[in-house]
């Protein structure tokens, strides 16, 4: 059974990785939803894609750069002027207790240090997974192969997931040799032959970001453990005519 994540939570119709975008996702009928994390100037771990807020937020800078405090006060309704003052950037501890109320929702955690290496972001993300006790609902995914060979030296328990974008060379043995338990591929990298070879090697395929109707349906079709959707109402529409 292909499982639906939600993209920054319901991205294409809501403000991603806002707690707004979380709870419509799983409304919608998601498994699970994926989200972004960086590191405030204060050392928090907080939930947005970008290095800077001014893209999703009303704010500017570098997230290294501001204060928990002051990214808490800024408006994160991005494109949605409907949600403007009720959206704002939640850290990672808010959205791991709000998981901790819905049953089964698996948690795809992005540490987002390709770019800044933000120090002991792996420790401080698996610290908060530990204290709400969700090591078996949370996959931690980077474009960091590094960074997740180090978050399996700190916990063996949480399953990690090797985020590309091009066509890898057997990517299962990749994963197998540092420890990943998922690939999750551009979907244009995850052709029919890679999603069962990976998975008869028990390694789980989750591509991301698919939105098309055409390529949801194949990728159901191709049994993939999981697709990453920015729209997961429209996914679970689909995946009930696919059964």
């Amino acid at each position: 059974m292909t499982l639906i994540i939600g993209h920054r939570g319901s991205a294409g119709s809501f403000p991603e990785n806002t707690m707004i975008s979380f709870k419509a996702a799983m409304d919608a009928g998601a498994d699970g939803i994926e989200l972004d994390v960086q590191m405030t100037k204060d050392g928090e771990i907080v939930v947005i894609h970008d290095e800077k807020v001014d893209r999703t937020t009303n704010g500017t800078g570098f997230v290294k750069d501001l204060t928990l405090t002051e990214i808490s006060r800024l408006d994160a309704s991005y494109t949605f002027p409907e949600y403007k003052g009720s959206a704002n950037v939640p850290t990672l501890k808010e959205v791991l207790e709000w998981a901790t109320t819905r049953d089964s929702c698996i948690v795809n955690v992005e540490l987002k240090n390709g770019i800044i290496d933000y120090p002991n972001i792996e420790e401080k993300t698996i610290e908060l997974i530990n204290h709400f006790n969700l090591q078996k609902r949370v996959i931690i995914s980077s474009f960091n192969h590094y960074s997740l060979v180090k978050c399996k030296e700190i916990s063996s328990d949480i399953e990690t997931a090797i985020l590309y974008m091009v066509g890898l060379y057997k990517p299962w043995n990749y994963a197998i040799s540092i420890g990943a338990k998922g690939l999750h591929p551009h979907y244009y990298a995850a052709n029919p032959k890679i999603i069962l070879e990976s998975q008869q090697c028990g390694i789980d395929v989750r591509p991301f970001t698919v939105n098309e109707i055409d390529t949801i349906n194949s990728l159901f079709k191709n049994k993939c453990s999981a697709i990453i959707t920015d729209f997961p109402e429209l996914a679970a529409q689909l995946k009930k005519h696919n059964e």
